[in-house]
């Protein structure tokens, strides 16, 4: 658990290094990416220091990251559709381990395009039920600015705009509340089940490779894995 808590909190770093960069400043009121990213950052207990100390790298001079944003797509076992966000020094490096992985697990990489149409940019918010009144999380979170709230199990998913994303999570943690997760994704519009164990099996070891490669940030897919 602690290996995957300091791998998470060094690939938003590696966000957060890039947003200061894109958007020209380390204040996230003038730089939204950079707003997205800290929520992020908060969202998983990143301690604020590290997030200064992080902002402050980025601005410095004398830093040599030079990371970009590169997106691939391509299949998983029985075609499902899968979108690999990364943010790379060396696209030689990054993007043969991404095709080695889809060749040997799925079905293969694909053009730019080829499943993104599928899926829609949102901020996904997660928040456990534990003890809270539905009515009561569902008027907070539209107060706050979202797009719409479900129950999902043992948890509330609530659904932003992206540029909304900030100033919901803002708002939410305002009121107190604690969050499992939160990130703008890319939100399937459908999902495909897997029938057969080997295909269950690729699908897992695909997902968990691609996120445990260093240049890789996020794997979204629409396989419907309960």
């Amino acid at each position: 658990m602690d290996a995957k808590r300091s791998q998470a909190f060094t690939k938003i770093a590696r966000e957060m290094i890039v947003a200061v960069k894109t958007g020209g400043s380390g204040d996230p009121n003038n730089n939204s990416r950079l707003a997205t990213v800290i929520a992020k950052a908060r969202a998983v207990n990143m301690p604020n220091d590290n997030i200064k100390r992080t902002i402050e790298r980025a601005l410095g001079a004398a830093s040599g990251d030079n990371f970009e944003n590169v997106t691939y797509e391509g299949y998983g076992p029985s075609g499902v559709a899968i979108i690999v966000d990364a943010l790379t020094d060396n696209r030689q490096r990054t993007a043969p381990e991404v095709r080695h992985l889809m060749d040997k697990y799925g079905k293969g990489m694909g053009a730019t395009g080829c499943v993104s149409w599928s899926f829609d940019k949102k901020g996904v918010i997660i928040i456990e039920k534990e003890d809270l009144d539905e009515d009561t999380m569902m008027m907070d979170a539209l107060d706050a600015g979202a797009d719409d709230m479900t129950a999902d199990g043992d948890c509330f998913e609530i659904m932003t705009s992206p540029d909304a994303f900030g100033t919901v999570l803002e708002a939410l943690e305002a009121k107190g509340y604690s969050f499992v997760n939160a990130a703008v994704e890319m939100v399937p519009q459908n999902y495909v089940k897997l029938e057969s164990e080997e295909d269950i099996k690729n699908m897992e070891k695909l997902i968990e490779l691609l996120e445990e490669n260093d240049d890789v940030q996020n794997v979204w897919h629409n396989w419907d894995n309960d």
